[in-house]
């Protein structure tokens, strides 16, 4: 069965960085795209970064683009996010997913994905 470990979260302070670590296994990984979701309390689940299979293109909501970076590793089964500059309302359990390349699938759209992680809760404090 096919696992995704998330790992790396904390209580940060605002203005810190977290590096957030999506580690795969059971799973032919360089064939999915990667995405990290999260959940703040009492919000749905929102996107915030898709990386390709290949790593050659990646994808962030307008609300962390330039403070976010997605990165991956395929010979390490793992992706990476790392978050700079965070801000108190980004408070939130991180999700990473999977869902197969090439299927056409939107990369904004929860049900696109057929793996999730269990979520790791990043806290940050004012």
């Amino acid at each position: 069965q096919v696992q995704l470990v998330e790992s790396g979260g904390g209580l940060v302070q605002a203005g810190d960085s977290l590096r957030l670590s999506c580690a795969a296994s059971r799973v032919h990984f360089s064939n999915y795209d990667m995405t990290w979701f999260r959940q703040a309390p009492g919000k749905e689940r929102e996107f915030v970064s898709t990386i390709k299979c290949s790593g050659g293109s990646t994808y962030y909501a307008d609300s962390v683009k330039g403070r976010f970076t997605i990165s991956r590793d395929n010979a390490k089964n793992t992706v990476w996010l790392q978050m700079n500059s965070l801000k108190p309302e980004e408070t939130a359990v991180y999700y990473c997913a999977a869902k197969l390349a090439f299927q056409g699938r939107a990369n904004k759209t929860m049900t696109s994905y057929e793996y999730w992680g269990q979520g790791t809760q990043v806290t940050v404090s004012s």
